[in-house]
């Protein structure tokens, strides 16, 4: 838990997916498409820690684990979650409370 409390604090955005994943792939560019950064962990092709980091998102209560979104080192949720969060316009204000988004 710790692992990845320390991996959430590191940038103003921090996405926890797996290379395989669609959801991942749609939240990433999701992201990139607000013109966001964001750090990305690939637990997947991280060998050492992956499935620890997985395991711990898991009893964090992201179920399904990937994607699981931090925004400003506060875990905001899964797929769905940002998604409602992106179409009602809440993101937005969170990625610039956080430092992410510029304008």
């Amino acid at each position: 838990m710790e692992r990845v409390a320390k991996a959430a604090s590191q940038k103003a955005v921090v996405i926890f997916s797996k290379s395989t994943c669609c959801m991942c792939h749609a939240i990433k560019r999701l992201f990139y498409e607000q013109g966001v950064s964001p750090l990305i962990y690939e637990l997947d092709q991280d060998f050492c820690n992956g499935r620890e980091m997985e395991r711990a998102l898991l009893r964090l209560g992201c179920n399904p684990a990937v994607p699981a979104v931090f925004v400003g080192g506060r875990f905001v949720g899964s797929a769905n979650t940002v998604m409602t969060l992106h179409i009602t316009g809440s993101l937005k204000k969170m990625l610039k409370d956080a430092g992410a988004l510029w304008l």
